[in-house]
């Protein structure tokens, strides 16, 4: 799954999978006072949970083992993470509603689809990223540090640091000004 080349699911992947989706369905049935219960909850779903980080419900997940947050991280309701291998995102991370962070994706060719090929490329969010209601970032990508992603963005390609960029593909629009 962590290669970057093409595999196909198995019953023993099927199985752990189940293991994180149930961790992930009670995330999402716990009363939203529940604080500490939550917090516990993603310290076994997620590969890692950040000091300070904080997800709204409901989060929806593929696995859960291969995100991994950083400190002070905050992601609002419906985010969805895609993260058949690693999701990376480094602190100070804010992500607005319905944002996809998507790592898992399938071959071109319609035969290896037929028998459910995929495969892997890591998405990383660098530091003090802001990303956008319904932002969707695409296998393979990285969002430079301090960078802002525009509401409704598809990001199809690397992002570099200390820019602002949206669009559908997501472009960059202008350089980050410390007065902005």
């Amino acid at each position: 799954m962590n290669s970057g080349e093409v595999y196909f699911e198995t019953e023993e992947l099927m199985a752990e999978q189940a293991v994180y989706r149930d961790l992930l369905f009670r995330f999402n049935h716990t009363l939203p006072s529940k604080q500490a219960e939550k917090a516990e909850l993603l310290e076994q779903l997620l590969g890692s949970f950040g000091e300070n980080s904080y997800i709204e419900q409901p989060l929806h997940a593929n696995w859960g083992k291969n995100t991994y947050f950083g400190a002070r991280v905050y992601a609002n309701s419906s985010l969805t993470l895609v993260d058949d291998t690693r999701i990376e995102i480094q602190d100070d991370v804010m992500m607005g509603p319905n944002v996809t962070l998507c790592a898992g994706t399938h071959p071109l060719d319609p035969e290896l689809r037929r028998k459910n090929a995929q495969y892997n490329l890591p998405v990383v969010i660098e530091k003090n990223v802001w990303l956008g209601a319904g932002t969707i970032v695409l296998p393979g990508v990285t969002i430079g540090e301090n960078s802002v992603i525009g509401a409704g963005s598809l990001v199809t390609k690397d992002i570099p640091k200390n820019v602002v960029a949206f669009g559908s593909p997501c472009r960059v629009v202008r350089a980050l000004e410390k007065d902005s």
